[in-house]
């Protein structure tokens, strides 16, 4: 093996792209992370799916395809990357977009244009296959002698043959000059290499749907082998139209129902996509040395071909199996490390099985059991985007490694029967999840890109650093927070802010507003905003249905929070916060550790499937021994989310087991020793044998149950007091069973807790002596504030001993948490914050408090129903609201996390480009025919002969008009140069005859008009007699041809301007 391919890692330092409904990078991950669906139907931009869909495979010249991914349209200026807006619709699009992600890939490394580095030293190597999507429509306006000959066979000739024939032709682009380079593959890496100034290598590969890892590939060796210091590297495929449909749908290999579902048991085929991806890669020692941002490293990429074998474009799982091998060889990494594979994954049933299969052969040689490896693709989402398939992968791995975020699958119901077994390596990754660290190693993730031809890869990516660096913010979640000394001025301020509908602008505003927010203002209103939700009801509702939070005058009395105690848990609780922020994620870590073994695979388990899995998979988080870590886990977690916005407490309490979380909270013991205490209490209420007791929760007054208790002399303990009308009843398991039988005939609402034992019970008491001796050695430090005890309903006292015996004995002490509530409030108390998961505290809060002023809230409202990023964001705009001190600045990331909307510039020129090639402008004007002939002789049925002798003569024309277009733009040139000439020697000058310019062209059509005729004008004007040069008159005159020929408008150019560099007038 070369050991140097072995001892080269690369690092991943700049990622941009362009995927279905997202037009960068920031958008493709937070599509991923939300479960976006990407897939629609056909627009009418690309193709009609009224002409050409059939729901019959075998009905020919039709497609049973009628659903992809498409790309919305971009602006594009022409003039920031010197193109002519008239050579628009004779360029590719994925010329167009690839020069805009070139841009966002290289500026996200930190290597823009305000950065000096050696650019020679880069290439760009590109996977595009083939010919670019304009070869299809310019080769289709070349069948003119095809339709000629048709139409005389069909009796109709002479001038309305012409017409017809040229109101065809208008549907398609025009040849031009620029068409030529504008339809070429290679020309996508070159017009990046060229605008972008880059000297290194620029070509493209084919290697079908596996080019853009197959270009990864080629990069790869061009640093590895110090042919170059840096590479653009990636895929472009923006070919969706109904050729490419047409191609997918005789293989067959389109889904017959218009969805892609990789790994599932209802997976029936593939749908088309389009996008482009592009990474930046540096050497890994470069990179570190450059102090650059790095995403992952990239270790080794794999490769083989299938060989003789089946079908050309059947697929191998031998030959994949080769690839899989070769990678990790190189990479030098085992794959019982990889705990994420992202597939190639099209949803066909051959390649998914054939693949699968492959997968579990290499897998398996490592290790032989268990299940430890997510597998998805980002294809369910985005379609397959064909020569960017491979690049959309990687990206999606590397975010996924730099976030430390288990990325889920969309569409995987029931997956395939072989990875439901449970005898595979691999799970259906089909929720996000924190990603956290196995001992041993660090993560890793794999990407495979197979295509046509049996061409595979394999790459092999590993974290950079194993910690979580920034939050994962994505843009898609706004605070808006304004505030006014009076309402009218508060009410005047929301009309603009109702009026306003682009979601770039809503997020600037709201983050200059959490800015300029004054809590001392009397009069404040915070809105949530959701990228994709209407928004101006809430501005004008002002109500928390709605996501607004109003509040008027200062802070009424005290803020407390208030945690959860067993019972709250639930599998995938705190979901959102673990992937976003790294106080969060830490803090599980901190747990997994403190644990000894995975606590937060009980919390966020593989994806459940079939009957009794998700009942099976509460059950091991809701044991005692499991659920009180978990707790603290979490609750400890929001706490410190909770301070990145400085929202701090004035007191706390907790619930049974949340007094430890609060104790925690206020600093009388450290966080190291709640974990190893919430571990030990659970182990102790659960453990010892006989019966330990059970518990009833009821639904009556609390009197009324203390009667039923003593009217069936039942010795039971009210271990918790909960509220008014809650509470919940302890002790031996058969007298549990009898009172749940007197509650029913009374027709009182019982339901039976599943809990391990009587907890706050005598039946428990014999915890309380071995957890007190655990507490002999935990420092009880002076606490930051009051510590509301379960037991006495007061603040905990301030010696340590005395804490120490009130924590232990609360273990069999009925919970008074209604006392201590009504306490908490009658020590001026008026907000309580639950902090951790769901929303139990809040409700009991507020039966407690009826009629009383407080307000309840929780950072878990919904119960993990809500995005949490959106529970989260509700209760910071309601503690703001109310007057809390809340600082909101952080929230997206401040001043950062705009800097990219507001870095942008207002372009000269806007053109609308997706992944459709443009439409002749004549196409979309009414069509004006001669009227027809009397009659048409009836043609005779003839078979279509080649028509070579047509096809040269058209061609012969198509070079004359060429020509003759390219001539008249020379003779402009000339022209103004003569008349430059006779200004400098005092002669008269010729008047230029230039239409007027448009202001901000959204689609620049192609220029079509002759050049204006210069010798003519200045003849008339010379007949009024010398006259002195005006230089104004000469740079308009200039600028005027200029325009018309480039289709630039006029204020946009100045003189300074170079013809091939900035303006894109180059010829052959």
């Amino acid at each position: 093996m070369n050991q140097v391919e072995k001892q080269t890692p690369l690092a991943i330092v700049g990622i941009g792209c362009m995927f279905p409904k997202a037009e960068g990078l920031g958008s493709y991950w937070a599509n991923i992370k939300n479960r976006v669906d990407g897939i629609s139907d056909v627009p009418a931009s690309h193709w009609s799916a009224d002409a050409y869909y059939h729901s019959d495979p075998a009905s020919p010249d039709r497609t049973y395809g009628r659903r992809g991914g498409f790309l919305e349209p971009v602006d594009f200026d022409p003039t920031e990357f010197g193109i002519s807006p008239n050579n628009i619709p004779a360029t590719d699009p994925a010329q167009l977009l690839g020069l805009l992600v070139a841009q966002q890939a290289l500026r996200d490394a930190g290597y823009g244009p305000e950065r000096a580095f050696d650019r020679r030293r880069v290439s760009v190597i590109l996977g595009v296959t083939g010919a670019l999507e304009t070869v299809v429509p310019l080769g289709a306006r070349l069948g003119h002698p095809v339709w000629r000959k048709a139409l005389r066979e069909a009796g109709i000739e002479g001038e309305r043959a012409e017409a017809v024939l040229s109101r065809i032709a208008d549907h398609y682009v025009e040849w031009q000059e620029n068409s030529f380079p504008g339809l070429l593959g290679n020309v996508v890496a070159g017009r990046i290499a060229n605008r972008l100034d880059l000297g290194g290598t620029n070509c493209v590969v084919d290697a079908a749907c596996g080019s853009s890892m197959s270009a990864a590939h080629m990069a790869s060796l061009e640093l590895i082998t110090g042919r170059a210091d840096m590479a653009i590297t990636g895929g472009v495929d923006c070919f969706n139209d109904i050729f490419m449909f047409m191609c997918f749908s005789k293989t067959p290999a389109l889904s017959p129902t218009g969805d892609c579902r990789a790994f599932d048991s209802a997976g029936d085929g593939t749908i088309l996509g389009e996008g482009l991806g592009m990474v930046v890669l540096k050497r890994l020692a470069d990179a570190e040395r450059d102090g650059d941002r790095i995403y992952a490293v990239l270790k080794a990429i794999g490769s083989s071909s299938d060989g003789k074998g089946k079908a050309i474009y059947a697929p191998s799982p031998e030959g994949q199996m080769q690839a899989l091998k070769n990678a990790y060889r190189l990479a030098g990494v085992s794959p019982d490390t990889i705990e994420l594979v992202e597939a190639h994954g099209t949803g066909t049933k051959a390649g998914d099985a054939a693949e699968l299969s492959a997968l579990n052969e290499v897998y398996r040689e490592a290790r032989k059991d268990g299940a430890w490896c997510a597998l998805g693709s980002v294809k369910s989402s985005i379609g397959h985007t064909k020569a960017a398939a491979g690049s959309a992968g990687l990206i999606k791995a590397a975010l996924a490694l730099h976030h430390k975020v288990l990325p889920p699958t969309l569409k995987i119901r029931q997956p395939l029967p072989e990875l439901a077994s449970g005898k595979t390596p691999f799970y259906a990754s089909t929720e996000k999840r924190p990603w956290l660290t196995q001992p041993g190693h660090p993560r890793r993730a794999a990407v495979s890109a197979f295509g046509f031809g049996g061409s595979n890869f394999h790459a092999v990516l590993e974290e950079h650093h194993p910690s979580k660096a920034e939050p994962d913010w994505d843009g898609d979640v706004e605070l808006a927070a304004l505030s006014a000394p009076s309402a009218e001025a508060l009410r005047a301020e929301c009309a603009a802010w109702a009026a306003e509908g682009s979601w770039d602008a809503l997020r600037v505003k709201a983050e200059r507003s959490r800015r300029a927010f004054n809590r001392e203002h009397a009069f404040r209103l915070l809105v949530v905003l959701e990228k994709g939700r209407p928004h101006a009801r809430a501005f004008e509702s002002w109500s928390p249905q709605d996501g607004a939070f109003a509040g008027e005058g200062p802070l009424q009395g005290k803020v407390a929070f208030v945690f959860p105690g067993q019972g709250s848990q639930y599998v995938g609780m705190g979901r959102d916060l673990a992937c976003l922020f790294p106080e969060m994620h830490d803090t599980l870590v901190e747990a997994d550790h403190a644990f000894g073994s995975r606590l937060t695979d009980l919390i966020y388990p593989q994806p459940a499937f079939g009957e009794g899995a998700a009942a099976a998979a509460e059950a091991a988080l809701r044991a005692t021994t499991a659920a009180q870590p978990a707790l603290g886990a979490l609750s400890l977690g929001a706490l410190r989310v909770l301070a990145l916005f400085g929202v701090k407490p004035e007191a706390a309490a907790g619930h049974s087991y949340g007094e430890l979380t609060a104790l925690c909270a206020a600093g009388r013991i450290d966080p190291s020793s709640l974990h190893s205490l919430s571990k030990l209490r659970g182990q102790l209420m659960a453990a010892g044998g006989g019966d330990k007791g059970s518990m009833l929760a009821a639904m009556a007054p609390l009197a009324d149950l203390e009667r039923v208790l003593a009217e069936e002399k039942l010795d039971l303990v009210l271990a918790n007091r909960n509220a008014p009308a809650q509470a919940v009843l302890s002790g031996r398991s058969d007298l549990i069973a009898r009172a749940a039988e007197a509650l029913a005939k009374r027709g009182i609402r019982a339901v039976p807790l599943p809990v391990s034992a009587a907890f706050h019970s005598p039946l428990v008491s014999d915890a309380k002596a071995p957890f007190r001796a655990a507490l002999g050695p935990v420092a009880f430090a002076p606490a930051a504030f009051p510590v509301y005890a379960n037991t006495t309903a007061q603040p905990y006292p301030a010696a340590g001993d005395a804490s120490r015996e009130l924590l232990a004995g609360q273990l069999a002490a009925p919970v008074e948490f209604m006392a201590l509530i009504e306490r908490m409030h009658q020590d001026g108390v008026r907000v309580f914050v639950e902090v951790g998961p769901g929303a139990k505290l809040t409700g009991l809060v507020g039966s407690i408090l009826e009629g009383k002023p407080h307000s309840a809230l929780a950072l878990d409202a919904s119960n993990g129903r809500r995005n949490g990023a959106v529970d989260l964001a509700r209760a910071l705009a309601q503690l703001a609201a109310l007057g809390a001190s809340v600082d909101l600045k952080p929230w997206q990331g401040g001043e950062a996390g705009v800097r990219d909307i507001l870095s942008r510039k207002k372009p000269k020129v806007s053109v609308k480009v997706s992944g459709a090639t443009p439409l002749n402008p004549k196409s979309l004007q009414p069509a004006k025919m001669p009227p027809p002939p009397a009659a048409a002789p009836q043609a005779p049925a003839a078979v279509l002969a080649p028509a070579a002798s047509d096809g040269l003569t058209a061609l012969a024309r198509l070079q004359e008009q060429t020509a003759q277009l390219h001539m008249k733009f020379l003779e402009g040139q000339e022209a103004v140069q003569k008349a430059l000439l006779a200004a400098l020697q005092g002669q008269p000058m010729p008047v230029v005859q230039a239409p007027m310019p448009q202001a901000v062209p959204a689609q620049p059509a192609p220029a079509s008009a002759p050049a204006a005729n210069l010798s003519a004008a200045g003849a008339a004007r010379a007949e009024n007699g010398p006259r002195a040069a005006d230089g104004s008159k000469i740079s308009s005159a200039l600028l005027a041809v200029v325009s018309e020929q480039t289709g630039y408008p006029a204020e946009t150019l100045d003189l300074d301007m170079g013809l091939e560099s900035d303006l894109g007038i180059d010829s052959i």
